[in-house]
């Protein structure tokens, strides 16, 4: 089963995603804040980060970069999750190490094919 490290603040965005996201295989870890978000990622080592940007504590982008400044975690992918659909917030994420980029309110079927291109092997059914 594939792992995913699940990054958000809003807990109602959390609970839906992190549901929808066991309904199709995956085995998810949720973290509330930037600085959780980094040390589940040094501890579970998930197969994949779904980000939000917005983070008290730690905000998703230096959050991003510390994971990938790491060299045991700089290999997870990691996809932003943002309310800000404006090019300048893609290229700001990618630019901290985000490899994909989703707009809230989030497109399940759309999120769930970044996540399978971005996962070695088998997508999770």
């Amino acid at each position: 089963m594939a792992r995913v490290l699940l990054v958000e603040d809003n807990e109602l965005n959390r609970d839906m995603l992190s549901r929808r996201l066991t309904k199709c295989g995956w085995q998810v870890t949720c973290a509330e804040d930037g600085l959780q978000g980094v040390r589940l990622a040094e501890q579970y080592r998930p197969d994949l980060i779904l980000m939000d940007l917005s983070l008290p504590l730690l905000s998703g982008w230096n959050a991003a970069r510390q994971i990938k400044a790491d060299a045991n975690l700089r290999s997870i992918p990691i996809i932003a999750l943002s309310a800000h659909a404006m090019r300048d917030d893609r290229a700001s994420a990618l630019d901290a190490g985000c490899d994909e980029f989703e707009t809230k309110p989030i497109e399940f079927e759309r999120l769930i094919h970044k996540m399978s291109s971005l996962t070695v092997g088998e997508p999770p059914r």
